[in-house]
Protein backbone atom coordinates (compact mmCIF):
# COMPACT_ATOMS: atom_id res chain seq x y z
CA UNK A 1 0.00 0.00 0.00
CA UNK A 2 3.27 2.72 1.12
CA UNK A 3 4.58 1.41 -2.11
CA UNK A 4 1.75 2.62 -4.65
CA UNK A 5 1.22 5.80 -2.77
CA UNK A 6 4.46 6.64 -3.06
CA UNK A 7 4.38 5.30 -7.14
CA UNK A 8 0.90 7.28 -7.83
CA UNK A 9 2.69 10.45 -6.25
CA UNK A 10 5.61 10.55 -8.14
CA UNK A 11 3.45 9.89 -11.37
CA UNK A 12 1.68 12.74 -10.72
CA UNK A 13 4.28 15.28 -10.45
CA UNK A 14 6.30 13.83 -13.29
CA UNK A 15 3.29 14.83 -14.74
CA UNK A 16 2.94 18.09 -13.66
CA UNK A 17 6.70 18.74 -14.36
CA UNK A 18 6.05 17.26 -17.84
CA UNK A 19 3.25 19.79 -18.42
CA UNK A 20 4.65 22.89 -17.41
CA UNK A 21 8.27 22.18 -18.63
CA UNK A 22 6.55 21.57 -22.36
CA UNK A 23 4.75 24.55 -22.83
CA UNK A 24 5.92 26.61 -25.96
CA UNK A 25 5.62 30.21 -25.50
CA UNK A 26 2.92 31.68 -28.09
CA UNK A 27 4.04 33.79 -30.58
CA UNK A 28 2.38 37.28 -30.98
CA UNK A 29 0.79 39.03 -33.80
CA UNK A 30 2.19 42.32 -34.42
CA UNK A 31 -0.67 45.07 -33.55
CA UNK A 32 -3.02 46.98 -36.31
CA UNK A 33 -0.54 49.56 -37.29
CA UNK A 34 2.29 47.68 -36.22
CA UNK A 35 4.27 48.26 -39.41
CA UNK A 36 7.11 50.89 -38.73
CA UNK A 37 6.52 52.21 -42.23
CA UNK A 38 3.09 53.73 -41.13
CA UNK A 39 2.78 57.43 -41.34
CA UNK A 40 0.49 57.11 -38.21
CA UNK A 41 -0.91 55.42 -35.66
CA UNK A 42 0.10 53.31 -32.64
CA UNK A 43 3.21 50.75 -33.30
CA UNK A 44 4.56 47.66 -31.79
CA UNK A 45 7.69 45.56 -32.76
CA UNK A 46 8.42 42.30 -32.25
CA UNK A 47 11.05 41.12 -29.81
CA UNK A 48 14.64 40.83 -30.82
CA UNK A 49 13.87 43.64 -33.49
CA UNK A 50 16.43 46.11 -33.83
CA UNK A 51 13.77 48.78 -33.45
CA UNK A 52 14.07 50.07 -29.08
CA UNK A 53 10.31 49.98 -29.19
CA UNK A 54 7.93 47.98 -26.75
CA UNK A 55 6.60 44.56 -28.23
CA UNK A 56 3.24 43.09 -28.76
CA UNK A 57 1.46 41.05 -25.94
CA UNK A 58 2.76 42.10 -22.07
CA UNK A 59 2.62 45.88 -21.56
CA UNK A 60 6.37 47.37 -20.93
CA UNK A 61 6.56 49.44 -18.16
CA UNK A 62 10.24 50.48 -19.06
CA UNK A 63 11.52 53.30 -21.14
CA UNK A 64 13.37 51.33 -23.66
CA UNK A 65 16.77 51.51 -23.66
CA UNK A 66 18.88 54.53 -26.11
CA UNK A 67 15.34 56.50 -26.07
CA UNK A 68 15.67 60.05 -25.55
CA UNK A 69 13.31 62.57 -23.21
CA UNK A 70 11.57 64.94 -24.97
CA UNK A 71 12.30 68.59 -23.50
CA UNK A 72 9.43 69.85 -21.51
CA UNK A 73 9.49 72.95 -23.56
CA UNK A 74 8.27 70.77 -26.25
CA UNK A 75 5.20 68.99 -24.42
CA UNK A 76 1.76 70.50 -24.74
CA UNK A 77 0.08 68.08 -22.06
CA UNK A 78 -2.56 70.57 -20.94
CA UNK A 79 -5.22 68.93 -22.15
CA UNK A 80 -4.45 65.89 -20.21
CA UNK A 81 -6.01 65.22 -16.55
CA UNK A 82 -4.23 66.35 -13.24
CA UNK A 83 -3.01 62.90 -12.68
CA UNK A 84 -1.96 61.80 -16.32
CA UNK A 85 1.71 60.65 -16.96
CA UNK A 86 3.60 63.16 -18.72
CA UNK A 87 6.46 61.46 -20.21
CA UNK A 88 7.55 61.29 -24.06
CA UNK A 89 10.64 60.18 -25.72
CA UNK A 90 11.99 59.41 -29.16
CA UNK A 91 13.25 56.43 -30.58
CA UNK A 92 14.71 54.97 -33.38
CA UNK A 93 15.98 58.63 -35.09
CA UNK A 94 13.08 60.44 -33.61
CA UNK A 95 10.40 58.71 -35.89
CA UNK A 96 8.52 56.89 -32.87
CA UNK A 97 7.55 58.58 -30.09
CA UNK A 98 7.40 56.32 -26.80
CA UNK A 99 4.72 57.88 -24.51
CA UNK A 100 4.02 57.04 -20.68
CA UNK A 101 0.29 56.20 -20.94
CA UNK A 102 -2.77 55.16 -18.70
CA UNK A 103 -4.69 52.22 -18.33
CA UNK A 104 -6.68 49.86 -16.03
CA UNK A 105 -8.47 46.76 -15.14
CA UNK A 106 -9.14 44.97 -18.40
CA UNK A 107 -8.42 48.09 -21.05
CA UNK A 108 -5.08 48.85 -22.53
CA UNK A 109 -3.37 51.82 -23.43
CA UNK A 110 -3.45 53.06 -26.70
CA UNK A 111 -1.53 55.73 -28.63
CA UNK A 112 -2.49 57.52 -32.16
CA UNK A 113 -0.53 60.58 -34.26
CA UNK A 114 -3.69 62.43 -35.18
CA UNK A 115 -2.39 65.54 -36.77
CA UNK A 116 1.69 66.06 -37.76
CA UNK A 117 1.95 69.36 -39.28
CA UNK A 118 5.34 71.13 -39.21
CA UNK A 119 5.00 72.97 -35.87
CA UNK A 120 3.58 69.90 -33.83
CA UNK A 121 2.70 66.39 -33.40
CA UNK A 122 -0.85 65.53 -31.98
CA UNK A 123 -0.91 62.49 -30.33
CA UNK A 124 -4.55 60.95 -28.54
CA UNK A 125 -4.20 59.22 -26.17
CA UNK A 126 -7.19 56.29 -25.46
CA UNK A 127 -7.61 52.95 -24.02
CA UNK A 128 -10.23 50.16 -25.65
CA UNK A 129 -13.29 48.91 -24.14
CA UNK A 130 -13.30 46.72 -21.32
CA UNK A 131 -15.42 43.31 -22.31
CA UNK A 132 -18.52 43.61 -20.71
CA UNK A 133 -19.91 41.01 -18.31
CA UNK A 134 -16.22 40.18 -17.68
CA UNK A 135 -14.68 40.65 -14.56
CA UNK A 136 -11.88 42.65 -14.21
CA UNK A 137 -9.45 44.60 -11.49
CA UNK A 138 -9.24 47.69 -10.40
CA UNK A 139 -5.91 48.32 -10.85
CA UNK A 140 -3.91 51.57 -12.26
CA UNK A 141 -1.07 51.36 -14.98
CA UNK A 142 1.00 53.27 -17.00
CA UNK A 143 2.97 51.50 -19.80
CA UNK A 144 4.84 53.08 -22.35
CA UNK A 145 3.83 52.88 -25.83
CA UNK A 146 4.68 53.44 -29.26
CA UNK A 147 3.62 56.32 -31.53
CA UNK A 148 4.83 56.08 -35.29
CA UNK A 149 5.93 59.67 -37.00
CA UNK A 150 5.84 60.07 -40.62
CA UNK A 151 8.90 62.21 -40.04
CA UNK A 152 11.59 62.26 -37.09
CA UNK A 153 10.16 64.72 -34.22
CA UNK A 154 13.10 67.05 -34.35
CA UNK A 155 12.28 70.66 -33.64
CA UNK A 156 8.26 70.38 -33.22
CA UNK A 157 5.98 70.40 -29.87
CA UNK A 158 4.23 67.18 -29.20
CA UNK A 159 0.82 68.02 -27.97
CA UNK A 160 -1.00 64.91 -26.00
CA UNK A 161 -4.47 64.71 -25.70
CA UNK A 162 -6.65 62.16 -24.24
CA UNK A 163 -10.69 60.30 -25.81
CA UNK A 164 -12.54 58.28 -24.22
CA UNK A 165 -12.05 53.96 -24.41
CA UNK A 166 -12.86 52.91 -28.27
Amino acid sequence: MRYSTKLIGTAIILATATACGSQQPMATAPAAGGDSAAPSGSVSTSPGSPTPTPGPGKPQFQVPPGSDPVPAGKLDAAALPKQFPREVYTANGGTILVVRAEEGGCQHALGEAVEQTPQHVVVNLSETKAETGKMCTMDLRHPVISVALAAPLGERTVVLKKSPPR
